[in-house]
């Protein structure tokens, strides 16, 4: 990606005004893309790496440590698409209960609303994967290779062992993480440790090896390779960002009327007996960027609000003696009004922000309310459509239906079932049925009613199902409504 010689070429004609000699066109070779610049980010720190890097433990231990925690005889969380069931801890959720997908997918989108609302790409910066997994890659490199300097020095020297050495120990690590990523991502879906088992056995079916590798390759190519280039030119957040802005969001700001005019001075210098701002010019804000941007230039959607910037020109300052915060966290509004922080922490909890916390915590609110409430078991009721309504021995009219028992509780349950809606009308089946735990059974019911009880047409009725433990102890009741047809 360093070399231009396949990019595009445009041919301009470059006419001479004042070289009337000269009657043929001189022509000139210009490349109309700019070849990609590899960045080198500096390691920093400071209270903003500090909450970062917090931010990376906390999510990898999360993302790596979840599938091994056992809850019962099983895995704690597991998405066994296989036999269409989500364990979350001690939920059993099956593809009936997308609702409860779609009230995370909201909370996810409020989260992120009110994330940019108060303090810009603050997901960007501290928990994004794309940031978390560039962390992580570029610690390793900086251990392997070197500060700064020491890589850009290793870059441009000619192969040796030492630099086929340092790079290849570098890649044996990345691969190794990645592969190990690619792995956990499919312990999420295939019981884990039976998943390391046949791993190591060469035992892997053809999806698991495929999403394994694919998910490694991902990883080690966006981490390792295209780390800024994601953040500017892929991730669509990157873009829209702009219009959930205003001037009372929180963004890293460079303090331009303190700072300028910048310039190199003394350390015992007088800034204002040279004309000079508080900036002294020193360039580091630019080499810990990860995406490479001058803070200094203004807010560019290419800044993830990571605050490095911000944690090294503090450090710059007390080495000079000046105050901190040339660049921080701000506002537009408190920059231009010399705001407080008092002042403005109130501005930033505005309106906006108000109803998006309101909204959130609503939603966060229901699903609880939802999951507490929520039935251990379910029942879909459909009728035979093989035998709508036919009358049998003894002059009863009878219905036919298939009931599907879906036990959501880790334990057997036994069900009683009930009918209700018309007078006369009874169970022509068994009415208790045992399911075992986490499984769904499918049973047919017979419902006959005495001939001439009803009018014909269709008439609505009531299952009633009620579920009890081991012990015969009642755990839940449900009611589920059907019709009864009468021919005429």
């Amino acid at each position: 990606m360093d070399s231009q010689e396949n990019l595009p070429r445009k041919i301009v004609p470059i006419v001479p005004v004042n070289d009337a000699s000269n009657s043929e066109d001189e022509v000139q070779m210009v490349s109309l893309y700019a070849a990609t610049q590899k960045i080198y980010p500096r390691s920093v720190q400071g209270i903003f790496a500090k909450w970062r890097w917090m931010m990376v433990f906390i999510t990898q231990l999360v993302f790596y440590g979840l599938p091994w925690i056992e809850w019962g005889q099983r895995q704690a969380v597991l998405f066994d698409l296989g036999a269409r069931r989500f364990y979350i801890f001690g939920f059993v959720l099956y593809p009936q209960d997308f609702i409860y997908l779609t009230a995370i997918l909201v909370i996810s989108a409020f989260s992120l609303f009110l994330f940019t609302a108060v303090a810009g790409r603050l997901w960007c910066g501290y928990a994004c994967p794309q940031t978390v997994y560039s962390e992580i890659f570029m610690w390793v490199e900086r251990k392997v290779e070197g500060e700064r300097s020491a890589r850009i020095r290793l870059d441009g020297e000619k192969m040796s062992l030492e630099k086929l050495v340092k790079k290849t120990y570098k890649h044996i690590i990345w691969l190794g993480l990645s592969i190990w990523t690619g792995f956990t991502f499919v312990g999420y879906f295939t019981p884990i440790k039976e998943l390391g088992m046949e791993f190591f056995l060469g035992n892997m079916g053809s999806w698991e090896i495929f999403w394994v590798f694919f998910y490694g390759f991902a990883t080690y190519g966006n981490a390792g390779f295209m780390r800024e280039q994601v953040c500017k030119y892929m991730c669509p957040y990157a873009r829209f960002q702009s219009a959930m802005f205003d001037k009372d969001t929180l963004i890293v700001t460079y303090d331009a009327e303190r700072g300028e005019p910048r310039g190199a001075r003394s350390k015992k210098a007088d800034p204002a007996t040279l004309g000079l701002g508080a900036c002294v010019d020193c360039t580091l804000c630019v080499q810990v960027c990860p995406t490479g941007i001058d803070i200094r230039k203004g807010l560019q959607y290419e800044c993830i609000g990571c605050g490095a910037c911000a944690d090294v020109c503090d450090t710059v300052m007390d080495k000079v003696g000046y105050p901190r915060g040339l660049v921080k966290y701000s506002t537009e509004n408190a920059m231009k009004n010399h705001w407080t922080k008092e002042q403005t922490w109130r501005h930033v909890f505005r309106p906006r922000v108000l109803l998006y916390m309101g909204i959130l915590a609503v939603v966060v609110m229901a699903l609880m309310t939802s999951l507490g409430l929520r039935k251990p078991f379910k029942v879909d009721v459909v009728r035979d459509r093989a035998s709508l309504a036919r009358i049998v021995s003894g002059g009863k009219i009878e219905n036919v239906y298939r009931l599907q028992i879906m036990n959501a509780a880790e334990k057997a349950l036994s069900f009683h079932l009930e009918v209700e809606g018309l007078h006369g009308l009874e169970l022509a089946t068994e009415s208790n049925v045992t399911v075992a735990s986490t499984e769904s059974r499918w049973i047919s019911v017979r419902l006959q009613l005495p001939y001439d009880v009803a009018q014909p047409g269709s008439h609505p009725i009531e299952f009633h199902i009620k579920s009890a433990d081991d012990s015969g102890q009642s755990v839940s009741e449900l009611k589920e409504k059907s019709v009864f047809l009468v021919p005429r």
